[in-house]
């Protein structure tokens, strides 16, 4: 036990005859870490760059709600009326009447006939 505590302090497993396959294994795992810190990285981004979105999306929502309460306010008939005021444009006080066109039938050649 205490020479294999001790061979491992001073890196011996490194400098052996079959050290190839220690290092090639410490190679894998260095390059198992560096893909494991790539993916946490890339995935913190992804994570900041939804909630910078998410964010952008409220406030848009939010100036969306703003500007149609005031495209509401300014087409209501008062509104309107009021700035027509300015200009010496007054609304009616006779209420619009409704115009029927009744189409004349084309009568037919027995029609005209019978006349």
């Amino acid at each position: 036990m205490k020479n294999g505590v001790y061979g491992i302090l001073k890196a011996r497993f490194l400098l052996d005859e079959d050290a190839i396959k220690n290092w090639r294994f410490i190679v894998f795992i260095i390059f198992l870490v560096i893909v494991m810190i790539y993916n946490t990285q890339s995935y913190e981004k992804k994570v900041f760059r939804i909630s910078e979105l998410t964010n952008e999306v409220k406030e848009l929502r939010s100036e969306f709600v703003d500007r149609r309460s005031e495209l509401m306010k300014l087409k209501m008939e008062s509104t309107v009326a009021r700035q027509m005021e300015a200009r010496q444009i007054l609304p009616s006080t006779v209420p619009p009447i409704k115009i029927k066109v009744v189409k004349e039938v084309e009568k037919g050649f027995f029609d005209n006939l019978w006349q």
